[in-house]
């Protein structure tokens, strides 16, 4: 008959796996500091060897990482997505930037679907919170806290979407805006009239959400990706005629 003992599992695995799952799902990120080892051990209730051992495994498989004087980190998993090659490849063409919010505009679509569907009403309170501070940043002149937000409330709808490999995938994605490789966000905000139909757009896409309407907050977020897509493309045609503009100009000076 096909039947084994049971054989009582490891403190160790079960606090490894408990580790496990909190970075699966996004709730613990990249970098992220853990809490000491004696909080550690007495939030879980167990001994701090058993603390030790589930935590050495973590780090043998490349999740976790500790910093001398520092602590223990969760690794920086993110950066094995995209070779630094490739990064570098991305940066030097301008093509990647419209494929990169092409790429968005689909697999944020299709979270924002899913997000309105199967998000708990928690994850939907996370995104109106987020929002708030949007719209409390967009009277602000300097529009970097609005920038941030702005990322920050799109990947609070990846996250309440509860598919992890999008998650991470997306989270990847987003590193790289972070680091400016693709296009810098904060030039999206620069003109009031800009940032004013930024908010409008989030709104858009918060309210259908809320309403739990799948279609209406797909097509919002799809809207408001290819608002940015055009804005990026104008913004770079102009940058190039008046390059051009400018070589005539000081051509017909020379000519006298």
């Amino acid at each position: 008959m096909p039947f084994r003992k049971i054989e009582p599992e490891k403190l160790s695995d079960t606090v490894a796996r408990q580790i496990e799952s909190l970075i699966l799902h996004g709730i613990l990120r990249p970098g992220e500091r853990l809490p000491s080892e004696r909080e550690l051990s007495e939030r879980l209730g167990v001994s701090r060897p058993s603390l030790r051992d589930a935590v050495s495994a973590l780090q043998e498989v490349g999740l976790l990482a500790t910093r001398a004087g520092s602590g223990i980190f969760v690794a920086e998993v993110l950066g094995s997505a995209f070779s630094p090659a490739l990064i570098d490849l991305f940066a030097r063409h301008e093509d990647a930037v419209f494929d990169y919010l092409d790429f968005r505009r689909d697999l944020e679509g299709l979270a924002a679907e899913r997000a309105a569907r199967l998000a708990s009403d928690t994850d939907l309170s996370v995104v109106a919170e987020i929002f708030a501070k949007m719209e409390a940043a967009h009277l602000k002149r300097d529009p970097s806290d609005e920038a941030r937000l702005d990322a920050e409330f799109h990947m609070a709808i990846i996250e309440a979407s509860h598919n992890v490999v999008m998650l991470h995938m997306m989270r990847s994605m987003f590193d790289l805006l972070r680091q400016g490789v693709f296009y810098n966000r904060k030039v999206m905000f620069k003109q009031r009239m800009t940032r004013g139909t930024l908010l409008d757009q989030h709104r858009a896409i918060n309210d259908a959400l809320q309403a739990r309407n799948s279609e209406a907050a797909r097509g919002a977020v799809e809207a408001h990706l290819s608002f940015v897509r055009q804005a990026l493309e104008d913004d770079l045609k102009a940058d190039r005629n008046e390059r051009l503009a400018q070589l005539r100009f000081e051509h017909e000076k020379e000519r006298g």
